[in-house]
């Protein structure tokens, strides 16, 4: 798959399927729920980041170009680049 085709899948929706999601995980604060999407069968590294409760809930849908092989391998890659831009840009995610 090249790179424009890839780009145009994120837009179009034709080829992309959501994955069940997965559990919650805390982070200084935010929480992480990793939510691959099955795309040409890999998985799009995908998650919602919240932090607050209620009134105060602010939520940020995490989407990145990286296409994974296998499911688990998807999850870990997911937590990790969540938790490097929760550290990078902290509250500003919600902006």
């Amino acid at each position: 798959m090249g790179i424009l085709s890839g780009l145009k899948g994120l837009f179009s929706g034709s080829e992309t399927t959501p994955e069940p999601a997965e559990e919650a995980v805390e982070y200084k604060g935010f929480s992480i729920v990793p939510a691959p999407i099955k795309d040409a069968g890999q998985f799009r590294v995908a998650a919602t980041i919240t932090k607050g409760q209620d009134d105060t809930l602010q939520t940020h849908n995490f989407i990145r170009s990286d296409l994974i092989g296998s499911h688990s391998q998807c999850v870990e890659i997911t937590l990790r680049k969540a938790k490097l831009t929760i550290d990078q840009l902290g509250e500003a995610i919600f902006q």
